[in-house]
């Protein structure tokens, strides 16, 4: 799609995302986003399949997790993998820990009473407390850990904390994007409404959360949700894992986790995206349009 015919697009506000990245006005497209990568070992090799022999286009690396330093690894091994950020300010397990990045005692706000970070139950009292310099100096860390390596991540987005959590923390995030070249999960109405006003493409449809559906009867509901998906950009963050042993020691989501592998790496997935006509595209398409338009202010 030429510059032109990008600003035409940009500048029609009922245009779908989908026709911004330069698909035509009919097209079911498609960004299934393994999130959670570098949680632990279970879930980088399952990622990682999941993207090279089944249906999933790219993932979201969690930095400050025990087992980023091996996902980022398996990344500079694979460099055709897209990947983005997920910026984490929680931690969701209570024997398997993580903390942030930057030094405690500089981002007080952003940890609890015990000194650790917040659960994904205790996200109200983080947002509550959370001050916006703390949460930039560690989502700034984050990054940086990333790309320092000489990694190129294609987009942020967030755990636990849908578009932030916070409007400012939010418009933080878009900011930090538009500085690095990045693009931004952008999934809930004020968001995706600040975004199309500048013409940026971010979800059309409804987000799926693979931690939203039932575990018994999923790869069921996964194909339905194939056979139905709606015209115009949609997005799945899914969170394959391979409800091994050690998964199943240290987190209570194994089974979404094997459950979301399972089908991810089936023939039947395969072939529904075949036989729909579903384009499954990754974040370098979405990046591309966010580098070119500029990030809302």
């Amino acid at each position: 799609m030429d510059d032109h015919a990008f600003e035409t697009a940009a500048a029609t506000p009922s245009v779908l995302s989908s026709e911004l990245l330069g698909f035509p006005p009919d097209a079911r497209v498609l960004i299934v986003n393994n999130d959670d990568f570098g949680m632990y070992h279970a879930i980088n090799a399952a990622v990682v399949d999941s993207i090279e022999e089944g249906i999933a286009s790219s993932c979201s690396l969690m930095v400050p997790c025990p087992w980023a330093l091996h996902a980022m690894r398996l990344l500079r091994q694979r460099p055709e993998i897209p990947f983005g950020i997920h910026l984490t300010l929680v931690c969701d397990t209570t024997h398997y820990r993580w903390g942030p990045l930057t030094a405690k005692e500089k981002v007080p706000s952003l940890l609890d009473d015990t000194g650790e970070l917040f659960t994904p139950a205790e996200v109200p009292e983080l947002l509550a407390r959370a001050r916006l310099d703390e949460v930039e100096l560690e989502f700034r860390a984050q990054v940086d850990a990333v790309v320092d390596t000489g990694l190129t991540p294609t987009h942020l987005d967030w755990h636990c904390l849908a578009d932030g959590g916070r409007d400012d923390i939010f418009d933080l995030t878009v900011a930090l994007a538009e500085e690095y070249g990045l693009a931004v999960r952008v999934w809930l109405e004020p968001g995706r409404q600040k975004s199309r006003r500048r013409g940026l493409p971010v979800t059309d449809n409804d987000f799926l959360d693979s931690f939203g559906l039932d575990i018994d009867g999923k790869a069921a509901r996964y194909a339905e949700l194939l056979r139905d998906l709606p015209v115009g950009l949609s997005e799945w963050a899914v969170h394959p894992g391979l409800g091994n042993e050690e998964s199943q020691a240290i987190d209570g989501g194994w089974r979404v986790r094997r459950t979301d592998y399972e089908f991810l790496t089936s023939p039947e997935a395969r072939e529904l995206i075949q036989r729909e006509g579903i384009v499954v595209i990754d974040y370098r398409t979405v990046q591309q349009a966010w580098s070119q338009t500029g990030a809302p202010r």
